[in-house]
């Protein structure tokens, strides 16, 4: 479990969020939080709002109602150039890893530093071989995205995510469309950054097998709000119909 929980500090508050879009209620009242060091894991059906709400993290979609406290700070009244700078307190990975297709492995991940910051570029060089030793692609440095597998193009997606290193990293569903053998790879670095590294991180996936293996919270997302937030063996044995329904494979709509 995370080695920072002094830190009890709570550095994402969602609370009583409410999101319409095109006349249908994504989020209703949502409230949870999430704790320095923590690996908060959200699970729920697909469509249920989970992506939606990592967009409203970051500043990228405003609520209708509510309230966003990053690290004490409400984003919901913050102004566009507020709001780049928040985000510069995240990394984040998507599905895909969303590598450039025309950039190394390397200049992949050194695009946030040439962006972002003024440093040299030996200082840059450091970094990056520093983020890509950390997910054992140092050697692979010099290939493009075309010539890894999806395995790789993840772990050089998390390098390039951390490469300014954010307080907190979002993932997308990092097991999707992953083999058992690397899915637990990615899981094994996960658990790393947290351990070794003190990282916030805030994790959506379908994947329970990985669930139970990062979280030390998991959010049962259902219906726009959160219907239990737990550890994992308190998600394992909820009474709550609807949670046990959705981690035994269920499809939903068939709770009895």
């Amino acid at each position: 479990m995370s080695q920072s929980g002094a830190k009890d500090e709570v550095v994402v508050a969602f609370s009583g969020v409410c999101k319409n879009l095109g006349g249908r209620q994504i989020l209703d009242e949502l409230s949870f939080e999430v704790k320095r060091g923590e690996t908060f894991v959200i699970i729920g059906y697909s469509g249920t709002g989970k992506s939606v709400t990592l967009r409203h993290m970051v500043g990228l979609m405003p609520p209708d109602d509510g309230s966003i406290r990053i690290e004490g700070d409400e984003i919901t009244t913050m102004s566009r150039r507020e709001l780049e700078l928040m985000r510069r307190k995240f990394g984040v990975l998507f599905q895909s890893g969303a590598l450039i297709a025309w950039l190394t492995l390397f200049e992949n991940v050194e695009l946030p530093l040439v962006e972002h910051t003024k440093m040299s570029k030996k200082k840059r060089a450091e970094i990056v071989q520093k983020k890509l030793e950390l997910v054992n692609l140092w050697q692979d440095r010099d290939k493009y995205p075309a010539e890894i597998s999806g395995g790789m193009k993840k772990r050089g997606g998390l390098a390039r995510a951390i490469a300014l290193d954010p307080n907190m990293v979002l993932y997308d569903e990092p097991s999707s469309g992953l083999d058992p053998v690397i899915a637990n790879e990615i899981d094994k670095l996960i658990n790393r950054l947290r351990d070794e590294h003190g990282m916030t991180q805030i994790v959506v996936t379908h994947d329970m097998d990985s669930a139970y293996t990062i979280a030390d919270k998991i959010g049962m997302f259902h219906k726009g709000r959160m219907l239990q937030i737990g550890t994992p063996d308190e998600i394992q044995n909820s009474s709550i119909p609807e949670v046990q329904h959705f981690i035994t494979g269920g499809k939903e709509g068939q709770v009895s």
